[in-house]
């Protein structure tokens, strides 16, 4: 596996790149990039200047996944969005890798911490269709996992809750915010 820096002329990796947004985000979260048309536009935005765009590529040139980050707060922290793997590598260390690559991509631009949504909006979590007005820290510290979704595996890799945005995604449907420091 090798991680590179697409850019507009690898068109190829664009095109695999928006088709695996659509289908990596399909069952969970529908609305993200319904289209092969959202997803080439979303790739694009990924490729702009100042963010971060890296894809994991196998020997033959096959798509493994993708990783985006944008810049905030005078790049002191960066937004990592999107993450996304082919279905049939998740598990194989590929986002792992990926996380680890961009974390370092952030460090060499003089980052200092990575913060990130992951929404809840197919009941995934113990977060969802609850009060989160009604005592919200004691529901984070007490989060439970009930359809596999990503909050873990960021939890692995160091990751920390550090806020929820209720009713982001309609009512009982959160956004679940989580940040890493990647430089002391």
């Amino acid at each position: 596996m090798n991680i590179i820096s697409p850019t507009l002329n690898d068109k190829d990796i664009i095109q695999q790149a928006a088709q695996l947004m659509v289908d990596a985000f399909r069952e969970h979260w529908p609305e993200a990039w319904p289209t092969l048309e959202d997803g080439i536009k979303e790739v694009h935005e990924m490729l702009e200047a100042e963010r971060i765009c890296r894809t994991a590529m196998d020997e033959q040139g096959n798509l493994l996944g993708i990783i985006g980050g944008i810049p905030q707060y005078d790049g002191h922290v960066w937004e990592l969005h999107p993450l996304a793997v082919q279905p049939n590598m998740q598990g194989k260390g590929v986002g792992k890798a990926l996380i680890e690559d961009f974390e370092e991509q952030v460090k060499l631009r003089g980052g200092l911490t990575v913060t990130l949504g992951s929404d809840d909006e197919d009941n995934m979590t113990s977060l969802s269709n609850v009060d989160l007005y009604d005592d919200l820290w004691d529901k984070v510290k007490n989060i439970r996992n009930l359809k596999n979704h990503p909050y873990e595996f960021y939890q692995k890799m160091g990751y920390i809750i550090t806020g929820v945005v209720i009713d982001a995604n309609g009512k009982g449907r959160p956004d679940i915010f989580m940040s890493k420091r990647v430089k002391q």
